[in-house]
């Protein structure tokens, strides 16, 4: 039995507002991984930024130590079977456009959600009952153990199914409208998102000092690419601060004495995805000899200064599921012997050779300095064991539309998230060229993705499963790890006031609510 109550939520029900007359403004730079937004349609996303924990509130909120807390549910029940769980909703909520959000707003949500791209984070629900109006009933189909984890989410923030019905291809663009903290005021894709002060707001997360409306009262997120441009930003006054600085910028960071920088725990993982149906790499031998070509301690030292961690499978360090036999490191040697075997024999120029044809491979990346370094090192640790790697640039906006197409080889990119199901999202056999950049289809693969996926009762069991169907995908060598960056904000502590801790896993609504500025 897991439950809240709303005793403790009265204990914190303390309302921080913004002084009477103060102008509140800020500017940030959304993280490289977030540019390129379509749209804030929680129905069409296949991509989030932070944005949209701005304007829409979870069911859930996710703290920093990953623990769950109320947040538009005080308090909630599961079943000691498992088979379903009840959620207990706040008083007087409403959402942007005055609406009251009750249980049925719930019920048709996750009723729309189920046909997203994201729909398997509700897959375990049979059907939503909603005894009255501040009463959700979840029956399931079996038991979830993620599902707090799914409804905290930023997939799943809820927006007014109702608007999404009447604006439907154009929701998300103009109007996006939830219980959030801040309202959507403009939105220019690839370019910036403007939101301003819920004035209604009276219902934070027991996460966030501030249960009222939010200290500022407008905020523009911008979209830059290029991460040197926008450190640039930051270093001049041209904005507040940036959600994610790149380690690159670390040791820039002190010489300048308004500049801050917030520490939160990573959750984001750079590797290499090898597409498993793209000659040479349908051999495991070569998609091997690829992985094991990687140094990642040479990388972290010459690349990101020593600032992370080393990658050696495809999760965050953090979580149980990470913790396999097959993990990848380095091994210059092997990775000579496997293409030798592989019938690639080492040409005078310093390229393999097979049936008359140079072991030449694209390499893909996007337009973000951090990238193209890492990129260049890459490459550069790939020649040295025989391949040609041709280097390919993209805009960091349109990049996965180009995998979409299937047409890559190798690609150096990186994802953030904090849960195992990022296995199934990245390698999932319906998902091929994006997200599944790998374009991993491999019958034992899905068994085990199913059963991690779907078949779980416990926690316990899901860890297991989920540890079993990483192990596999890692020994089929569609991916080769790298680095885990830490999480880091940087600010202008002239200009910002941040809280003093992180009680979420990035900079979300639950932060927002309690930044403020200096006059």
């Amino acid at each position: 039995m897991m439950s809240w109550t709303k005793a403790m939520l009265a204990a914190s029900a303390a309302v921080f507002l913004p002084v009477a007359g103060m102008a509140q403004e800020a500017t940030f730079v959304l993280s490289t991984s977030e540019v390129g937004v379509p749209s804030y349609n929680p129905m069409t996303a296949v991509n989030t930024n932070a944005v949209y924990t701005m304007i829409y509130d979870n069911l859930v909120a996710q703290d920093a130590d990953q623990s769950f807390h109320p947040y538009l549910a005080t308090s909630w029940e599961e079943a000691p079977d498992g088979m379903s769980w009840v959620f207990h909703l706040k008083e007087g909520v409403k959402f942007h456009n005055g609406k009251a959000f009750t249980s049925a707003d719930v019920a048709k949500f996750i009723e729309m959600f189920r046909s997203t791209e994201n729909g398997y984070m509700v897959d375990a629900i049979d059907k939503v009952e909603t005894p009255d109006p501040l009463t959700v009933k979840f029956v399931m189909k079996r038991p979830e153990p993620n599902i707090l984890f799914n409804l905290s989410s930023s997939f799943m923030g809820i927006a007014d199914p109702d608007t999404i019905t009447k604006d439907g291809d154009d929701y998300g663009i103009t109007e996006a409208v939830g219980t959030g903290p801040f309202k959507l005021e403009s939105f220019t894709v690839g370019q910036e998102t403007v939101v301003v002060r819920n004035d209604d707001y009276a219902w934070g997360s027991d996460l966030s000092a501030n249960k009222g409306p939010a200290k500022l009262e407008r905020i523009t997120f911008r979209e830059i690419p290029e991460a040197s441009t926008a450190f640039l930003e930051l270093k001049s006054g041209g904005v507040d601060g940036l959600l994610s600085l790149p380690t690159d910028f670390l040791g820039e960071m002190g010489a300048d004495a308004k500049l801050a920088i917030l520490a939160i725990p990573g959750q984001e993982v750079y590797y290499m995805p090898i597409n498993v149906t793209k000659e040479p790499f349908t051999d495991i031998k070569v998609r091997e000899a690829a992985a094991l070509a990687i140094n990642q301690d040479e990388i972290l030292k010459s690349v990101f200064a020593g600032y992370g961690a080393v990658a050696h499978n495809f999760l965050i360090s953090a979580l149980p599921e990470s913790k396999i036999e097959a993990s990848i490191s380095y091994d210059a040697t092997k990775a000579n012997a496997l293409l030798d075997e592989a019938g690639w024999k080492m040409g005078a120029d310093g390229v393999r050779e097979k049936d008359g044809k140079k072991l030449t491979v694209s390499l893909w990346t996007q337009n973000d300095s951090a990238f193209r370094r890492l990129t260049e090192v890459v490459q550069a640790e790939l020649k040295a064991v025989g391949f040609d790697p041709q280097i390919q640039t993209f805009d960091s906006s349109a990049i996965r539309d180009q995998y979409k197409t299937g047409e890559q080889q190798l690609a150096v990119r990186s994802y953030f998230w904090n849960n195992a199901d990022i296995v199934d999202w990245f390698f999932g056999g319906d998902r091929l060229g994006y997200p599944n950049v790998s374009m991993f289809n491999d019958p034992k693969a899905e068994e085990l993705r199913a059963k991690a996926m779907t078949g779980s009762k416990t926690g316990e069991e899901r860890i297991a499963n989920f540890t079993a169907y990483h192990q596999y995908v890692t020994t089929q060598f569609p991916y080769a790890p790298i680095y885990q960056p830490p999480q880091n904000m940087a600010y202008n502590k002239d200009r910002i006031v941040m809280p003093e801790a992180i009680h979420a896993t990035a900079i979300t609504g639950v932060v927002m609510v309690d930044v403020g500025v200096k006059e």
